[in-house]
Formats: C-alpha cells, structure tokens, sequence
C-alpha cells in the first residue's frame, strides 16, 4: 500500500484524536513551563498530582526564585530525577525574575538559556502557550515519525524535527504535536502497540521494516 501524505495521517489522527491537546493542567505560562519541565521522564499524571501543592507554595516565578531546591525537591520527590528538576525550577525563575523582567520568554533561543529546558520543553512552550507554530519531539513524537515514515529510520531527535518541520504544513505543527503525542502514548506505544484496526498498519515500520 502506498504511504500516506502527512496531511492524510494527519485527517486520520485527528478522526481517533478530535480533542487534542495537552493532558498537563496550568492556568498560565508559568505553570505550563514548569508543568513540561517536570514532565521529562515522568507522566502526565504524576506530574498533574504534584503540581498543585507545588504552585501553591510557589504561585510565580518570583516566589520560585526565592525557593531554595531541597523546599522545591521535598514537594516534588515523586517525579524522576527529583533533585535535579528542583535545582533547575529555582535557577530558571531566578534567571526569569532577573533577566526577562518576571515575563516567559517567547523564542526557543531565550527559552533554551533556561536550566533544564531543552528544544522539546522550548517548543511545547512556544506551541502551547504563545501559539507560535513548533513541534515539540519527545519519546512519543520520535517513535511514531519513524515507524509512520515522517522521518528516517536513523535520525536523531534534532534531524526528527527537522524532517516533521520539512513533511508537514506549518498551520498544522501545532496540531501534529498533540495528535502525534496521544498516538504514541495511547496506540502506537513502544512495546506491544496497538495495531488492530490501526489506520497506517499497511506502511507502519513497526509492521512493514523492508517496504
């Protein structure tokens, strides 16, 4: 069977999916910043437990900055690499408070001088909060542009956006990043997939390697 267009897998997940979007909560880009930022190596549902009382302690970037990392690490020890996270959440408010006025930058550059935040958690920011057309490519992204054909089969993470960026159309960047997140996370997972009635089974990698 003939691979599918990135604009038809993408009508395709939009029929599973038609809802998309992120399963972190936040009320502003301060909570969504810190929300991503925790969610390395974690889940959503962890993440979502502890963030409550930990924005409840710390409600802005100013009363974060003022946090020191073993408050910070007390609140949030459940989530994985725990001490690491806490250190990078106070430096990264401090920087905020003193260098960007209290405001979340708004370019993947500025957001990058960040402790902790990386192309991924940059890019979820930019898409999320700001709107700004960016795909963010985590576990769940990279998995599945390989097996759907997005991206070659070897390529890193930084040539896996590259490649989405080139195959899919900018208005829809934003709207990829979540259909392809929920697709890897809930089907298309990376041990024992859910591949009964799955609508890009005739050309997945995952089913079709020599093809």
């Amino acid at each position: 069977m003939k691979v599918k267009s990135s604009d038809q897998i993408l009508d395709e997940l939009t029929i599973m999916f038609p809802n998309a979007k992120t399963e972190l909560n936040y009320q502003d880009g301060y909570q969504l910043l810190v929300a991503v930022m925790l969610s390395a190596q974690s889940t959503d549902v962890v993440v979502n437990q502890i963030t409550p009382n930990l924005f409840k302690a710390y409600p802005t970037f100013y009363d974060l900055s003022l946090a020191t990392s073993e408050a910070v690490a007390k609140i949030i020890k459940r989530i994985g690499l725990y001490k690491t996270k806490a250190k990078n959440l106070v430096a990264m408010a401090q920087i905020i408070v003193t260098q960007f006025d209290s405001k979340l930058p708004n370019t993947q550059a500025q957001l990058m001088t960040l402790p902790g935040v990386g192309p991924k958690t940059a890019n979820v920011v930019l898409s999320e909060w700001f709107k700004i057309p960016a795909i963010a490519v985590d576990t769940h992204v990279f998995r599945v542009a390989k097996r759907l054909r997005l991206a070659s089969e070897d390529a890193n993470v930084a040539q896996v956006e590259v490649a989405l960026n080139q195959n899919i159309k900018k208005e829809r960047w934003n709207q990829a990043h979540h259909l392809l997140i929920l697709f890897g996370r809930y089907k298309c997972k990376a041990r024992q997939p859910l591949c009964d009635d799955c609508p890009f089974f005739n050309f997945c990698r995952y089913q079709n390697p020599d093809l």
